[in-house]
């Protein structure tokens, strides 16, 4: 039974992709720390196909034990520091998360002479603000990071690419736009704007939605079929080569909220009040990829509907609150 090797198993992607594999017939090995939540993955521990295997990035040798431990077939690297916010109060953190833990990571694969295929999963922050005339972004787009997060992402990615390059290491490189669904947590903007209803909703929270940016652009992708695609990806990749993923749907953040509203039933009784804590040092916009490399290599197309993934996670957020 083909086994994949997931880092950062409770993690939200992370535990959508297991499901994934699951479901597909295959034996999923999660990476996780002793201190981490773990309650997104709770519905598959005791599953015959399911195990957790106790590992940190920062530690080499915890790295090398778990890879040799496991011998996978495929790596799904996905475990990161990944809230922007968060990078600009720690980036050393960050840092040594993302940058150093992929470091890590690959050194150990190497070291342990496992042959696995490996996604390094990057993020379309690496090309931080572009032009109109840049859009939708293609894979040679420059990088040009704004924030901690995206630089260590940058140092990922090219982690990958020297792995691939140096050792013949079966590495394919993902860059991935936004996606978000049911499990996601509140550091994301449509994550807070869903929270903050639901507590409305129920009493808990003035009827005053507080936001950011609302003009900032996005593509957006339901995670459900995100990690298809990485699935698909880790079969018909090119080893070496990197791939924007996203989905199809373009929205800014106001139009992004409004659809949210659009499913309360106190839409009508809801005031927006801007928060400045909530405004990014240096927001990037236009994150509209070109995914026809991706299209192309794997056939992937998205299936779940923008306002079907939103009444999702606003009906995920209301089991919450």
């Amino acid at each position: 039974m083909t086994k994949n090797f997931v880092t950062g198993i409770g993690g939200f992607v992370a535990s959508h992709l297991a499901d994934t594999l699951i479901e597909n017939g295959e034996t999923v090995y999660g990476s996780y720390r002793w201190f981490e939540d773990t309650s997104r993955i709770k519905h598959l521990v005791g599953h015959s196909n399911f195990h957790m295997v106790p590992m940190d990035l920062v530690d080499q040798g915890s790295c090398l034990q778990a890879i040799n431990e496991v011998q996978p077939d495929y790596v799904y690297h996905l475990a990161a520091q990944s809230f922007v916010s968060e990078s600009f109060n720690y980036p050393l953190a960050t840092m040594m998360a993302n940058g150093c833990g992929t470091l890590n990571l690959l050194e150990a694969i190497r070291l342990s002479k496992q042959d696995p295929v490996v996604l390094v999963c990057s993020s379309s922050e690496v090309y931080g603000l572009v032009k109109k005339e840049d859009v939708p972004i293609k894979e040679n787009q420059s990088f040009n990071p704004s924030n901690p997060y995206a630089v260590s992402k940058v140092a990922a990615d090219m982690f990958g690419l020297m792995y691939f390059t140096n050792y013949g290491m079966k590495i394919i490189r993902t860059r991935f736009f936004t996606h978000t669904g049911p499990r996601r947590t509140m550091q994301s903007a449509e994550c807070n704007f869903a929270r903050q209803i639901a507590l409305i909703e129920k009493e808990k929270q003035e009827p005053i939605l507080r936001h950011g940016n609302l003009e900032s652009i996005r593509t957006w992708a339901d995670v459900r079929d995100a990690v298809k695609g990485y699935y698909i990806l880790s079969r018909k990749g090119t080893y070496g080569d990197v791939y924007n993923i996203g989905g199809s749907t373009t929205k800014t953040i106001g139009e992004t909220l409004n659809t949210l509203l659009s499913f309360s039933t106190m839409k009508d009784k809801i005031k927006l009040e801007q928060d400045q804590k909530l405004m990014r040092p240096y927001d990037v916009t236009l994150q509209i990829p070109d995914i026809s490399k991706f299209k192309a290599t794997t056939g992937w197309e998205p299936e779940i509907s923008f306002e079907k993934t939103m009444c999702d996670l606003l009906n995920d957020w209301r089991e919450r609150v």
